[in-house]
């Protein structure tokens, strides 16, 4: 039987006329989870100005804490307000410290503290929440809805001040989680609220009619319709951290000994400065600081809805296209 006859009989046996090389599918894979997402981004503003800011605090976060040298005590002279010196540009506390480099090195335990109570909420709530929605009705689902729910009723202040009372912290990494250990609870219930809604999708039924494994169902059929809702919450977990950290480390909550921009808002407070006009430069810098970190990760929120539309991110793929030659 000649290869026509076999294609028109059995059409489904029809094979692809073009053979992809390893180099075309590692291109097709750039594109997918790479080219395309950043060509998506790149394109809103409101992502350029984000991740220009962001980079800012990971910068000063990193390479900034080499290039300015930390403050101490009576180093400089006492109470010096803004730009009245180079040699301090943001002026001195009371005890003579710059501003600037407390600002500065207190960034990254900052940013330690935003990446675990961030990473610990998602990911916990994701588990909880899939798994909850996707086994409706069992006992898995009794149980995780009942450890959520008591998880959303207990106040988070009371929790957080007899935590740090009992642990008394001191790691960025822990105090970020210990700042999140009941934050995911809400992340958790809307995420099986959506889980509900996509089990009943066509697709998921298919999934199961193969015989799918539920980890694998999960990964790719849920998560994906899932991901612009989670990287969103990702992000205000991310803010809510910022001033949960902060608001704590002000109260004296938390203890001082990792420098934070609360405990300089606390320092400033303490002596003063909230009613002195002369000495507001004490109070404003890192305050713009927390305020700046804040509005780059709103504005980063808001550009990722678009990385997961299929029209956009179809008009920004791909790089295979313009390599393949015409068959």
């Amino acid at each position: 039987m000649s290869e026509k006859e076999q294609s028109t009989e059995a059409p489904f046996r029809t094979t692809s006329d073009v053979e992809q090389s390893r180099l075309d599918r590692w291109r097709r894979t750039f594109d997918l989870w790479v080219y395309a997402p950043f060509s998506v981004i790149w394109s809103d503003w409101r992502a350029r100005v984000g991740l220009a800011i962001i980079a800012v605090y990971l910068v000063m976060g990193s390479v900034g804490v080499w290039v300015v040298e930390p403050t101490s005590s009576l180093q400089y002279e006492q109470l010096v307000p803004w730009f009245r010196d180079w040699s301090y540009p943001l002026g001195t506390d009371y005890l003579g410290r710059d501003i600037l480099a407390m600002i500065v090195h207190a960034t990254p335990p900052m940013l330690e503290m935003i990446t675990s109570g961030a990473v610990f909420t998602i990911v916990v709530a994701i588990l909880v929440g899939t798994l909850s929605g996707y086994l409706r009705g069992g006992v898995i689902d009794n149980i995780l809805t009942l450890f959520t729910d008591i998880m959303i009723n207990i106040p988070g202040l009371p929790l957080l001040v007899v935590l740090a009372a009992i642990v008394n912290p001191e790691d960025p990494w822990l105090v970020g989680i210990i700042l999140s250990v009941n934050a995911w609870a809400g992340l958790a219930r809307s995420l099986r609220s959506q889980v509900l809604t996509l089990r009943e999708s066509s697709y998921v039924e298919a999934s199961e009619i193969m015989g799918l494994r539920t980890r694998t169902i999960i990964r790719k059929d849920l998560l994906p319709n899932m991901m612009p809702f989670i990287l969103i919450s990702f992000t205000n977990a991310a803010r809510n951290i910022i001033f949960a950290s902060v608001g704590l480390y002000f109260l004296g909550v938390l203890p001082y000994s990792t420098l934070n921009w609360g405990v300089i808002l606390d320092t400033a407070y303490s002596n003063g400065a909230i009613g002195a006009i002369e000495y507001a430069y004490w109070i404003i810098s890192p305050m713009l600081t927390i305020i700046g970190l804040s509005i780059g990760l709103v504005l980063l929120s808001q550009s990722l809805d678009r990385v997961f539309n299929p029209r956009i991110r179809a008009r920004h793929a791909s790089t295979t296209e313009t390599t393949t030659p015409e068959q």
